[in-house]
Parts: structure tokens; C-alpha cells; sequence
């Protein structure tokens, strides 16, 4: 293969623009201030201090017992360790797709040699929990796991996945993982309640941090699968990393120390705001943002089924919507996104997620109102 790109330095003199999009988003200054630190060695006691604090202070945030794992990657790594650690190489997996990353999923999990049965909706939709019953029901080998895709970052989709969840614990020998990784944060799940087995999120979203690190919650049964089956992921495997932090605190290879230096300062904002009010502040924003859209616009998502931390807008009017991306960004420094895939001119996304609030969101759909002149 020839390649085309050519090399584009750097230059350090770029304006800094406000982000309104799926993720990356915002960060707070002292965030960003905590990755300046010296550093230190991953094998050091001052290591065994921070990882325990980013670990069990993300289980007090998201109010579970299970275990936590953070990771140096992106939330894809979990799409892949979910797989080879909970599905047998002979297995099945029930793969709802409904937009571009359930879509994705479900290719990762095939690319990975395994089966896939695909309950495949229309991008807008949201997944039924009777029609993941109706193909639990229907089918004689089973499933090793189903896999659900909480919020599609494509569509603007919400997907019921503590429905789904309650359906699936009816099938013990069915796993239950959940794709949260434009959601978790900003949209509250009780996640033991409704059975997920495992949940995984990236940072860069609604828990408002820099890009690069992957947090991954784990059931007792999603650990006990994991041994039974006798292979799994290397880098993502649930006993390996689990294991380890049993044993010594840290993870297993080395982190970017940085970046878990500024999770350890934002875990502190969030565990100050809480996860309910946190929730119900995603809430605020999105019932914002919707009715600006209904006024408008009109939303993509099916009713009853948008997202609360990525709204994505049908383009009912026709604008251009690349040209009003460039020129909302060139005007007043912010920046939303296009659709994505097929619907990239028949939708744009905003992402009001993280540190957002409703009175920031008003000055994004204010500059989208001057420069398309609603």
C-alpha cells in the first residue's frame, strides 16, 4: 500500500475552541495541571497510592461492589477483552446492532473468530429486550454473551439496557456486557441491579478527562467465567489485571502515570458533585438540547429513546452542515460534530457530556442559530 499522507508539523499556535462533541470534551484546568507532576516509576508505593485511590474511588462514583479495572487504552480494548475472556472459541454471541459502533462490535467479536447472531435494527432505533427474549428463546446452542451498546454515539440513541439486563439474567449461562463508553458518568446505571456482567467506558466522555484510559466494571460471575473457560485476553484479561491488583495494588503493565494523575483529580470533582446529581445535571442538558432540536430541527433518535449525553439532530432544514461546523468553529471557537457514516449531511451530533452545563450548551445552539440564521 502507497501512502499518501505527508508530514504536517505542529505548531503549537492553534486557538483554542470549546468542545461540543461525542468526546473528546472538556477538561478542567486542574486536570490538565495534574499531568505536569515528576514522575515516577510504576512499581513505586507512590504508585500503589494513586491506583488504589483512581480504583476504589471509582467504585464509590458509580456506587458498585464489583470490581474495577483501569487500563492504558482506548474503551475499544474491552470490546476485544470482553470477547476472548467471556465467550469460548466455539461460543455464540448475540450482537444487537442499531448504529455504527453495535455495528462495529459486532465485527470485532467475528474478527476474533467468534460467532455472531446479529438482531439488527435501523439507525435511529433502539434494541427491543423482547426481541433480544424472542432470540434468546429461539435459539438451541445458546449464548455465551450478549453484548448491547448503551449509548450509539452514531445515532444519539439511548438503548435499555437494565430491560435488556433483567431479561438476560433469566439465562445464567449468558453473559451480559454493555458498551457504555459515550455514557457512563453522565447517564446514572445501577449496574449490579440489572445483572451487567461487564461495563466498560473511556475516559475522554462524560468522566471528562483526557483521552487514554479505559475503565472496565466486572461481576463475580463475568471473573468465575473468565477461570472457567481457561484462555482469555492478555493485556485485558479480568483475572490477570484483578489478580494483580489483589496482589500488588498496581496494573499489571506499564500505565501512563499522567493521565491517571489527572483521573485521580477529577474522580475528587465527581465524587463532590455525586453520581445523582451528576445524572440529573445530564438530564437538564439534554432536555435543553432537545427542545432547541424539536424547535428547530427535529431529532434522529426514535421517541423515547435519546441519548442524554450525545444529541444527535435531523437535518430537517437542509443546512449545510459542514460549512456551519467550519464556520461556528472559525467565529466563535466552538466545535460540534457532523453525522456520522451515511448520515453525516442528514444529522449533526452535540456532545453535552461531562463538565457541560446548560448554560454553556445555550452558547453553542445560540452561535449554530446566527451562523444558519434560524
Amino acid at each position: 500500500m502507497v501512502s499518501v499522507t505527508k508530514k504536517q508539523d505542529y505548531t503549537d499556535d492553534y486557538r483554542d475552541k470549546t468542545l461540543y462533541l461525542p468526546g473528546p470534551t472538556e477538561v478542567r484546568e486542574d486536570v490538565i495541571e495534574a499531568m505536569a507532576q515528576p514522575m515516577f516509576g510504576h512499581r513505586m508505593d507512590r504508585m500503589t497510592d494513586l491506583y488504589t485511590t483512581i480504583v476504589e474511588d471509582t467504585k464509590t462514583f458509580l456506587d458498585t461492589d464489583n470490581d474495577v479495572i483501569i487500563l492504558t487504552a482506548s474503551g475499544t480494548e474491552f470490546w476485544e477483552a470482553t470477547t476472548l475472556n467471556l465467550v469460548s472459541r466455539d461460543g455464540r454471541v448475540l450482537c444487537p446492532t442499531s448504529g455504527s459502533f453495535s455495528e462495529r462490535q459486532a465485527n470485532v467479536t467475528e474478527r476474533l473468530g467468534r460467532e455472531v447472531d446479529r438482531i439488527e435494527y435501523e439507525w435511529g432505533r433502539a434494541v427491543k429486550p423482547e426481541d433480544v427474549r424472542e432470540a434468546l428463546e429461539a435459539s438451541e446452542e445458546g449464548y455465551d454473551a450478549v453484548t448491547v451498546v448503551m449509548n450509539e454515539t452514531s445515532t444519539g440513541v439511548r438503548n435499555p439496557i437494565e430491560e435488556i439486563g433483567d431479561v438476560v439474567a433469566e439465562y445464567p449461562d449468558t453473559s451480559f456486557v454493555v458498551d457504555a463508553i459515550s455514557a457512563l458518568g453522565g447517564d446514572y446505571v445501577d449496574i449490579e441491579k440489572h445483572g451487567i456482567d461487564a461495563i466498560f467506558t473511556s475516559v475522554q466522555k462524560a468522566f471528562a478527562m483526557p483521552p487514554g484510559l479505559a475503565v472496565c466494571v466486572v461481576s463475580d460471575d463475568a471473573y468465575k467465567r473468565e477461570a472457567s473457560k481457561g484462555t482469555s485476553s492478555w493485556y485485558g484479561g479480568f483475572r490477570r489485571c484483578l489478580d494483580y491488583y489483589d496482589r500488588k495494588g498496581q496494573t499489571h503493565s506499564t500505565p501512563a502515570i499522567p493521565l491517571m494523575l489527572a483521573y485521580r483529580v477529577q474522580m475528587k470533582h465527581m465524587l463532590e458533585e455525586g453520581h445523582a446529581a451528576r445524572d440529573e445535571r445530564h438530564r437538564e442538558m439534554r432536555a435543553y438540547v432537545h427542545d432547541w432540536a424539536d424547535e428547530h430541527f427535529d431529532l434522529f433518535a426514535e421517541e423515547g429513546y435519546a441519548s442524554q449525553t450525545v444529541t444527535c439532530v435531523e437535518n430537517t432544514q437542509g443546512i449545510d452542515v459542514a460549512a456551519t461546523i467550519e464556520e461556528v468553529s472559525e467565529r466563535y471557537d466552538m466545535v460540534f460534530s457532523n453525522g456520522y457514516g451515511d448520515i453525516a449531511e442528514q444529522t449533526f451530533r452535540i456532545g453535552h457530556m461531562g463538565e457541560h452545563t446548560v448554560e454553556s450548551v445555550r452558547e453553542l445552539t445560540d452561535a449554530i442559530e446566527d451562523v444558519a440564521e434560524l
